[in-house]
């Protein structure tokens, strides 16, 4: 790749385009998700506070198994991104057979250890034995069984993504997520499974989601035998991911825990907030998705200048996301939390967070930008290390305090206030800094062996923006 096969920051116009066309099919990926767990919680909120609160319980908990599937699509997208910018495609595609394999070996862990430990994670989250709790065990026992398919789809989406193939990944999430949104309502009201009917429509989604994402895998590469020293350079990629998605796991898993104390409606009204901020922040993820793409590509193909002038760009869109964002919710107080419950004090209760939670959405979009832009460039390390920080020293002790002193739901959202204004401000430093601009491919020896050809480009063809 040159320089001149970049658009110059001057063009700003070609620049938006570049990252709207892998901006925009990842959106309707990324919002397929949260949408239907958002017509999940509708569904299983007109059930009573009881079951909405042992969703709110359950979803945190199966929040793990997404968890490693980020970590997993986002080590594999900036992977494959890299190889794909220095104009091999094979070895990119290569990278999503390690990463498909670990998908289905952490997805299987995941659903066997839930059988045993649902009961016991559910109570301590529900503050002891109680209706919510024995509910949120039954739900995560059942839906713990889709887990292997959410991972195996997450690592898809990273290699697809890192060869900057957009068509295919929307074609499978919308099939799997539309089925299951059909199969919800069915299940949990005429087919009378009630809450379980919520757990069997995710397995049958995220199931769904994963075959087509692993047949696609078995039609592209070369060769789908476990290669050790991939295995091992996707553990060292994934172990920061996963660090740092520890940070947020035990960030909002505490959240969830002092909301279910203050009581069931409590619960019940952050599980609508919380979903909400969840949606918002995947669907401006699209931008994060694009520039780690772009990004990686930028710097495999050693243009560290392509790579600055397309975070300056994330950035100043993902603004105006957020602000969109905020505007939106901000117009819908009165209402949105209506088509979550009908009950009056969950209404009451939501109130408490929602200026927390338009508040921070411009926030939002450029943190998320920025994190893009950073696992694009493989900084892994110092994303880690500052989520660390931010979550240890902001939005913990935060919560806690609120907690002591007694103050509900806003406690808890000033907490994730402190922590994302942090991390703003942590992330915009290192934007500055030239340390994050790494050229080259990563490492681990990517090549696959010899095998029939599945389309190597050339350095030209394999191009910053081209498309498949």
């Amino acid at each position: 790749m040159k320089p001149s096969d970049v658009p110059a920051p001057a063009q700003s116009p070609a620049l938006s385009r570049r990252i709207a066309g892998l901006a925009l099919p990842a959106l309707v990926v990324l919002a397929a998700e949260p949408l239907y767990v958002l017509v999940d919680t509708a569904v299983v909120g007109h059930l009573g506070p009881v079951p909405l609160a042992a969703v709110a319980i359950g979803g945190t908990v199966m929040s793990v198994a997404a968890w490693l599937g980020t970590a997993a699509a986002y080590g594999t997208t900036g992977r494959a991104a890299r190889r794909y910018g220095a104009g091999d495609r094979a070895a990119a595609v290569a990278e999503g057979v390690q990463a498909s394999w670990l998908a289905l070996v952490a997805g299987a862990v995941f659903a066997l250890a839930m059988q045993v430990l649902a009961g016991p994670i559910s109570t301590a989250l529900a503050g002891g034995a109680n209706p919510v709790a024995d509910a949120a065990g039954q739900w995560l026992r059942v839906a713990a069984w889709g887990a292997p398919g959410l991972l195996l789809a997450a690592a898809g989406n990273g290699w697809m993504r890192g060869v900057q193939e957009t068509r295919r990944p929307v074609r499978f999430v919308l099939a799997a997520n539309v089925l299951s949104a059909l199969l919800c309502p069915v299940l949990v009201y005429p087919a009378g499974f009630g809450l379980t009917g919520s757990a069997l429509a995710n397995v049958l989604a995220q199931t769904v989601g994963g075959g087509l994402f692993g047949y696609a895998l078995v039609r592209t590469a070369v060769s789908l035998r476990p290669r050790p020293d991939l295995v091992v350079a996707h553990l060292a990629v994934g172990r920061d991911l996963l660090v740092r998605g520890a940070a947020f796991q035990a960030s909002f898993l505490s959240a969830t825990a002092i909301a279910a104390r203050y009581g069931t409606v409590q619960v019940a009204a952050h599980q609508i907030a919380i979903q909400l901020w969840f949606f918002t922040a995947l669907a401006m993820d699209a931008l994060a998705i694009a520039a780690q793409s772009l990004v990686g590509a930028a710097l495999g193909a050693g243009d560290a200048r392509a790579a600055r002038a397309l975070a300056r760009r994330v950035v100043l869109l993902g603004a105006f996301a957020g602000t969109a964002f905020a505007l939106l919710f901000a117009l819908g107080a009165g209402v949105i939390p209506s088509w979550f419950s009908a009950d009056p004090g969950v209404h009451e209760q939501a109130m408490i967070a929602w200026p927390w939670f338009v508040a921070l959405q411009p926030v939002a979009g450029v943190v998320f930008a920025l994190d893009g832009v950073f696992i694009g460039a493989g900084d892994l390390r110092y994303l880690r290390n500052m989520t660390i920080g931010a979550a240890l020293g902001g939005f913990l002790p935060a919560i806690w305090l609120g907690y002591a002193f007694d103050l509900g739901l806003g406690g808890i959202w000033a907490g994730l206030a402190v922590f994302m204004v942090i991390r703003l401000a942590a992330l915009t430093h290192r934007l500055r800094s030239p340390r994050w601009t790494v050229l080259g491919v990563p490492t681990g020896r990517a090549r696959p062996p010899a095998g029939p050809c599945v389309g190597r480009p050339s350095r030209a063809s394999g191009r910053l923006g081209s498309r498949e």
